[in-house]
């Protein structure tokens, strides 16, 4: 498990509760307004993408009446929505770890600066479009909650409903898929009695990179704390493979 499945996983073990509440749904908030604006309008029932946003917003107990505002939003009703534009943006961090940092941004100059600042103090860098992603590809990852079956009925049932890779983490199973099937996949699973506790489309690292000690290791989670803990910042993603001996090390 790597990446962004990895730093996920840890963030529970670590019990990160960094992020503020009110933060948190308004990063949730401006990624719903996003999907109208690019997925399609603002039915659910249509948009996949703005379906997949407010099972986020819901995962968080975002208020019903936040994800409205911010789907109100996007259809030009609530004034900055038109603003509002997502960006992406690519670099390297410590031991060479590829990064990328998703955001939704009404100032591109304060967000970029931002985002590059943090990437470069950590002794990072910031790098052109293009440079890192072709390490990346976009899949679905559906995280199933163990409950009281085991990794292998798990494993079995999802390779019945498509899936294309099955990962074990602490006491969830992770599931990918390819991105334009997450929704009949997650569906096929639902009728399987399984519990799903997330369905995304992120950025899977197709190569990583394997950090061996733990100061290197500790620099690359406190990047990422920081990128994620920047307002704009939606989602961040990296190709780095720390092991549980070395991640164990990391205080």
């Amino acid at each position: 498990m790597s990446g962004h499945s990895k730093w996920s996983s840890i963030k529970r073990q670590k019990g990160a509760t960094d992020i503020k509440r009110g933060q948190v749904f308004t990063k949730l908030a401006n990624v719903i307004t996003i999907a109208v604006r690019e997925g399609g309008g603002g039915d659910p029932a249509s948009n996949f993408k703005l379906r997949l946003a407010i099972d986020q917003g819901r995962a968080a107990n975002m208020p019903k009446e936040n994800i409205q505002r911010a789907v109100d939003r996007g259809l030009g009703h609530g004034g900055a929505g038109g603003q509002l534009e997502s960006v992406v943006y690519e670099g390297y961090g410590p031991g060479k770890v590829a990064l990328i940092v998703e955001a939704t941004t009404d100032n591109k100059n304060r967000t970029t600066a931002g985002i590059k600042g943090v990437i470069e103090h950590a002794g990072g860098t910031f790098v052109s479009p293009g440079a890192v992603s072709w390490m990346f590809s976009e899949e679905g990852v559906i995280a199933i909650s163990k409950n009281a079956k085991s990794f292998d009925e798990i494993f079995n049932l999802a390779v019945e409903a498509g899936a294309q890779d099955v990962e074990e983490a602490d006491n969830e199973v992770l599931i990918y898929t390819k991105a334009p099937e997450l929704e009949a996949v997650k569906k096929e699973l639902l009728g399987k009695g399984l519990t799903v506790a997330s369905a995304e489309i992120a950025k899977k690292p197709t190569t990583t990179v394997a950090i061996a000690d733990a100061e290197t290791a500790k620099k690359i989670l406190n990047l990422m704390e920081k990128l994620e803990s920047l307002d704009d910042v939606a989602k961040v993603y990296a190709n780095f493979d720390i092991a549980d001996k070395v991640l164990a090390q990391v205080k």
